[in-house]
């Protein structure tokens, strides 16, 4: 059974709610390219990969373990974002392992692991030179 809450004076339903994040969108150049790396050096599993249009496919990815998905996808318009820093940060348990890890697998890190008060974290880059966090939990 859904949860019901009051928020300011009103009643609210757990199914009238956002519930979290279904994909998120990473823009890339050759979705061919971009599938190996995301599969081979990050260990991502495909979900879908259908026709999309007569430029791109629809491909989803899952990260095992997780319930979100990737979509390696590019709106038109939006082939501007490809090799940019992605608002997007990626977890893992030990980032200094990981980034030892993934190193040896060919993925380039644009930063190696460092520590701060809140966290430590690295940033790696994909095939297209998109850029993004990994940090711990």
């Amino acid at each position: 059974m859904l949860a019901t809450q009051i928020l300011f004076g009103t009643e609210i339903k757990e199914d009238e709610m956002i519930r979290g994040i279904k994909l998120a969108s990473i823009p890339v150049r050759n979705q061919d390219v971009s599938l190996k790396f995301y599969t081979e050096k990050l260990g991502f599993k495909v979900l879908t990969d259908q026709p999309f249009s007569e430029k791109q496919r629809w491909i989803e990815l899952g990260i095992p373990g997780a319930e979100s998905r990737l979509v390696l996808f590019t709106p038109d318009g939006h082939e501007d974002r490809i090799g940019d820093f992605q608002p997007m940060t990626f977890w893992c348990d030990d980032v200094f392992a990981t980034t030892k890890t993934l190193k040896a697998k060919g993925v380039d890190f644009a930063k190696d692991p460092q520590t701060e008060t809140w966290g430590t974290f690295a940033i790696f880059k994909d095939a297209d030179g998109n850029q993004f966090v990994l940090s711990s939990r």
